[in-house]
């Protein structure tokens, strides 16, 4: 009673499971923004639901106000924590490490014209 022929299931346990196929760099990115995003949400709904200790909490952290804020709706991040981000791991600074890659490559060059003009 079996989909399969017998020689067909041993064949394939013997391969074992396929390798996972790793995420582009895009995807990656997509699902970082998706998951946090959900977390987020289910963290914020936790912290208006009856269970939650709010005066505990709050005596327990740095800044009561920005969690307050952030319990009603508000952004978990300041648009200077957003900036600074953007210039540490955004594309500026890509760019950035793009440029010192270049500036050491072209020192290499006339490193080498020179060897090459003075050997000669």
């Amino acid at each position: 009673n079996c989909c399969c022929p017998p020689g067909r299931r041993v064949q394939s346990s013997k391969l074992g499971p396929a390798p996972p196929r790793l995420l582009t760099e895009e995807e990656f990115q997509l699902q970082g923004e998706v998951e946090t995003r959900k977390a987020l949400a289910e963290l914020r709904s936790f912290c208006q639901s009856p269970e939650f200790s709010a005066w505990s909490t709050v005596s327990r952290i740095q800044s009561p106000k920005r969690f307050a804020d952030f319990v009603g709706g508000a952004s978990h991040v300041t648009p200077n924590e957003v900036s600074a981000h953007e210039r540490e791991f955004g594309l500026e600074s890509l760019c950035i490490d793009e440029q010192l890659f270049e500036e050491e490559d072209d020192d290499d060059e006339e490193e080498e014209n020179i060897s090459d003009s003075s050997g000669g």
